[in-house]
């Protein structure tokens, strides 16, 4: 089979596509035949080496899978070959998704929602279920409650926006202007342009001075820092970044908030919930990009350059009848 290798860490051309055996299911597993799986911030971080002690080289990476089973290994019972599945691969614990087939755990592995295609389908396992584990598990957001949404254009953002608004919250979201009526359209209820004012001051004026329930950082920088500032009181932080530099957190004493760092755990039950979501109506993912597997360096490349336009995800078609004749351009080039 194909796949994308990692021989060395570093920049978007460490990859090599080269031929590597198809692996073979063992007891508990399903041989996927991988159709789409998706570029995320994960995997350019595994890519340039920022995890060195836990992913060993050569590598695969890749953390979403959208495909078919092709076989089943030794007491799977609730798969069976011509399965349509989706899942996120167990994070730092094998072989990723950029190959043409995967073999993973039944337990972590759904049934892929009937309304969505595979390049969909990709495009929102890990960070679907991302979103999940910080706002419903971690941040336990309520109905009626408030929550600003860093980076709601982003991949993790505006499947976070869906999420925050079937669980009946009102939604604050930053963005650059260029993607209002796109935060919009997801449901956000508040956009603010990060780049032309205080996002802070903005949330106060908004909420009467009161501040937001939850702020979920997908960004990074000094949010951390910045979130008592637009905390209500008892309010809850949930990050999915790592935390670069030490940043003072007493003013969040006063406030008596709580502080979750999320990453991401892998099961079935996230997935059911999101399916059933996403046949309600209440969750789509976006894709700003299609690129081939052959062109992941270039999906590399383009995530990582600053404001590239893009909006939701970018997905790789991996089954040849799916491959693009060129990549797609991000929906919102600027």
């Amino acid at each position: 089979m194909k796949a994308q290798i990692l021989n060395a860490f570093g920049g978007p051309q460490a990859f090599q596509l080269v031929n590597v055996p198809k692996p073979v299911p063992q007891a508990g597993q399903v041989l996927v035949r991988v159709h789409a799986t998706s570029v995320n911030p994960l995997d350019y971080q595994v890519r340039r080496g920022d995890y060195p002690d836990l992913v060993p080289l050569p590598a695969i990476t890749g953390h979403d899978v959208s495909g078919v089973v092709e076989a089943v290994g030794p007491g799977v019972t609730g798969f069976a070959p011509g399965d349509e599945v989706w899942y996120t691969p167990q994070i730092f614990e094998g072989p990723g998704s950029y190959a043409e087939y995967h073999v993973a755990d039944e337990r972590i592995v759904g049934s892929k929602p009937s309304s969505l295609s595979h390049l969909e389908a990709a495009s929102l396992t890990l960070v679907g279920g991302t979103a999940w584990e910080a706002l419903v598990v971690r941040a336990a957001l309520r109905v009626g409650e408030s929550v600003l949404i860093h980076g709601g254009a982003g991949g993790v953002g505006h499947v976070a926006i869906q999420l925050a608004k079937a669980m009946g919250a009102k939604v604050f979201t930053t963005v650059r202007e260029a993607n209002f009526e796109f935060a919009r359209s997801l449901g956000a209820d508040v956009v603010i342009d990060y780049a032309q004012e205080d996002y802070a001051q903005a949330i106060l004026r908004e909420t009467g001075g009161q501040g937001v329930d939850v702020v979920f950082d997908t960004i990074g920088g000094d949010t951390l820092a910045r979130s008592p500032d637009v905390l209500a009181q008892l309010g809850r932080v949930v990050s999915i970044v790592d935390i670069a530099l030490p940043q003072n957190l007493l003013q969040a004493w006063g406030k008596n908030a709580s502080y979750h760092f999320v990453f991401t755990r892998q099961n079935r039950g996230k997935l059911n919930e999101l399916s059933a979501l996403i046949e309600r109506g209440q969750l789509r993912p976006h894709l700003g990009a299609v690129y081939s597997l052959a062109d992941i360096p270039l999906a590399h490349a383009l995530l990582e350059t600053p404001n590239n336009g893009l909006r939701g995800k970018i997905a790789i078609a991996v089954v040849p009848e799916a491959r693009p004749d060129t990549h797609t351009q991000p929906s919102n080039p600027r």
